[in-house]
């Protein structure tokens, strides 16, 4: 597996059997279950930024005058989710990672408010009704198939929660305990995947647990 990079195409006898061997496959991994790295009170999530957006706010720790307010605003509680969006860093305008610490409380209000960015009819009803909740909602929710280090679909989903409005104000106003700037950390696994050393990239990766919540939180959000 040496020298495959982060997206290429390798065999599917050697993708199972470093899935396999890696624990990347979890077949008894709920589809809908969110996986974060968190504490008794905050749980981290993730976004890059271009620079002079990213540093600064890891600089600060809180997002600079710059930063768009009028624009809705996608947070990962996945790091691996977060490199396969950002291309372990590489990608134009998203070359700093940061990794935010948010309040537990903050992170609930914006599930008990969001609607799901695609209609399921037996969660909403008719389409017009979905269709004017997810209008008037200040967070959105899609799942997306989770990740492994070299960006192969895994069977379950990993969230991703978009904030605008009332709930990106709060967001940056209010929720953020801290932020740090993970792109050496990006950029640390990425070149042992390159490598392929897989299980040194493993043994770095943030330790993301089941977030746990009352299942009322979850309930409309279920695709």
């Amino acid at each position: 597996m040496a020298g495959v990079s982060a997206g290429e195409a390798v065999p599917v006898s050697d993708q199972n059997d470093v899935r396999e061997q890696h624990g990347y496959i979890q077949q008894q991994e709920p589809r809908f279950r969110i996986r974060a790295h968190h504490t008794g009170t905050t749980v981290t999530v993730y976004q890059a930024y271009r620079p002079e957006i990213g540093r600064a706010a890891a600089r600060n720790g809180r997002f600079p005058s710059s930063w768009s307010r009028d624009r809705m605003t996608w947070i990962k509680p996945s790091f691996l989710w977060m490199m396969y969006r950002c291309g372990w860093a590489t990608k134009e305008n998203q070359e700093t990672v940061l990794a935010v610490e948010i309040s537990r409380d903050g992170f609930a209000w914006a599930l008990r408010n969001a609607c799901l960015s695609h209609y399921v009819p037996a969660l909403h009803g008719d389409q017009d009704a979905w269709k004017r909740q997810l209008r008037a909602a200040p967070a959105r929710v899609q799942w997306d198939p989770e990740r492994d280090l070299h960006f192969h679909p895994l069977p379950y989903r990993s969230l991703q929660l978009g904030l605008s409005g009332e709930a990106a104000a709060r967001y940056a106003d209010e929720w953020i305990v801290g932020i740090e700037d993970v792109t050496p950390l990006a950029t640390k696994v990425h070149a042992h995947v390159w490598a392929g050393e897989l299980e040194r990239a493993a043994e770095l990766l943030p330790q993301e647990r089941p977030y746990l919540l009352e299942d009322d939180v979850l309930a409309h959000l279920r695709a």
